[in-house]
């Protein structure tokens, strides 16, 4: 070591490193302390808990899967292909216990009165809730259809008819609440209230499928999926 530079000391170096090695310890500790205090305070150890919004639109990406299969069987009803029809009769039975039944009414006990009371969006508001009386009207068309054994040309036709009808109307309607009606619904409830939400709509989940129902729900669907030769996502990338 070259002692002559002006001011050196020799426990200055040393002073300087071991100091530094203290920072760098309570820095990181500190910065352990501060990840842990940007992680949500709902949080029960299984993971961050999710806002109500978030919550829905997590369970609109398990309605596209289905609306997937649809346009599957669609295909084969177009080009009158023979496919498996109880594919299609889990499908409905799906979109009937999560997405209507339970995701749906999330939304009508728990959204829609809000907005109507804050007298926002109540027009988008009206036109969610005509639709998804038509989806169930539907959804009770598809899963009859479906079940047919011996289905005639007016049964398929009628079939394709609900499946068009079905999947015509639920894209625009899930990308106008995703859009719209979701970021819209921070603003008119206090942070209290969005926070609780989020608590009652994870425990009406586990209520009604116990815990970890929408994962059990994303394996049905992927099962439906690979009856049907859909699963593999690489199918899906065009070859350019």
């Amino acid at each position: 070591m070259d002692t002559s530079i002006p001011g050196y000391q020799p426990n200055s170096r040393r002073q300087f490193i071991e100091k530094s090695i203290r920072l760098a310890i309570v820095g990181g500790i500190g910065g352990l302390s501060l990840f842990s205090g940007c992680k949500d305070k709902d949080d029960d150890g299984d993971g961050q808990k999710v806002s109500p919004p978030e919550d829905l639109m997590q369970e609109h990406g398990l309605l596209n899967r289905v609306l997937l299969i649809y346009d599957n069987c669609r295909q084969h009803l177009s080009n009158k292909e023979s496919f498996q029809r109880q594919a299609l009769v889990d499908g409905a039975g799906v979109i009937r216990i999560f997405v209507e039944d339970y995701h749906e009414k999330q939304e009508e006990n728990y959204l829609f009165p809000r907005f109507r009371k804050a007298n926002q969006l109540t027009e988008l508001v009206d036109t969610l809730l005509k639709q998804h009386n038509a989806g169930r009207a539907l959804t009770d068309k598809i899963a009859q259809l479906a079940k047919v054994t011996n289905p005639t040309d007016s049964d398929s036709e009628q079939l394709l008819k609900a499946l068009n009808d079905f999947n015509y109307m639920y894209r625009p309607h899930e990308a106008r609440e995703d859009t719209i009606l979701f970021p819209a619904f921070r603003k008119i409830v206090s942070k209290h209230e969005y926070d609780a939400l989020g608590e009652e709509f994870e425990n009406n989940e586990q209520k009604l499928f116990g815990k970890g129902g929408f994962e059990t729900m994303v394996d049905r669907v992927a099962t439906i999926e690979k009856a049907l030769g859909i699963y593999d996502l690489e199918q899906f990338t065009p070859k350019l």
